[in-house]
């Protein structure tokens, strides 16, 4: 998902300019991605909450400043914000949940994340993934599912970038540990 950011950034600069066109296709870019994320966290309220957070994107869109990469980064903090608020709201912790088999896209191999994941069933790395503690899950999320660079991940959380780093990479060596134990099989 994160390979398009150039298409991406055009998008949402004509956005910016008032091109419906233009929000419709960055729109398209980033959707699937962050529904992903936001079924990790609020699991079948995902859809309620991304059109929750869709509106203050698309209200507050005159302020962004960035490229396609920033955007993504940008529109997953506020799916986060929504999606927390709504668990305040439900009085209940944020969790991984059943994640839909088509959201799971990996990228083109170029991180970690994605070559721990490539040879697995869609079905097998949503299983591991939602085995793992929630925030190594997340930071696996963030990074695989919406495409995000660690930098941008660690903004997305609140966290220093060290401790995203060592989330994924204890996520990621608790996935390899399983595939080594035939965890994965099905």
């Amino acid at each position: 998902m994160g390979g398009n950011d150039a298409e991406l950034g055009a998008a949402v600069a004509r956005a910016q300019l008032g091109d419906e066109d233009g929000f419709a296709r960055a729109y398209r870019m980033v959707q699937p991605g962050l529904l992903g994320y936001l079924r990790g966290l609020v699991g079948e309220d995902a859809e309620d909450v991304a059109a929750d957070a869709w509106l203050e994107i698309a209200r507050d869109l005159g302020r962004f400043r960035g490229d396609g990469q920033g955007f993504r980064g940008w529109a997953a903090t506020i799916a986060r914000h929504r999606a927390l608020d709504h668990l305040r709201r439900q009085r209940r912790r944020p969790r991984t949940a059943a994640i839909e088999p088509h959201v799971l896209e990996l990228p083109d191999g170029q991180d970690t994340a994605a070559t721990a994941l490539e040879s697995l069933s869609t079905q097998q790395a949503l299983a591991l993934i939602r085995g793992l503690p929630r925030d190594q899950a997340e930071a696996v999320l963030l990074r695989v599912v919406v495409g995000l660079d660690g930098p941008a991940t660690a903004r997305v959380l609140g966290k220093r970038a060290g401790a995203v780093r060592t989330a994924a990479y204890r996520g990621l060596r608790r996935l390899a540990g399983r595939l080594g134990q035939g965890g994965a099989t099905t």
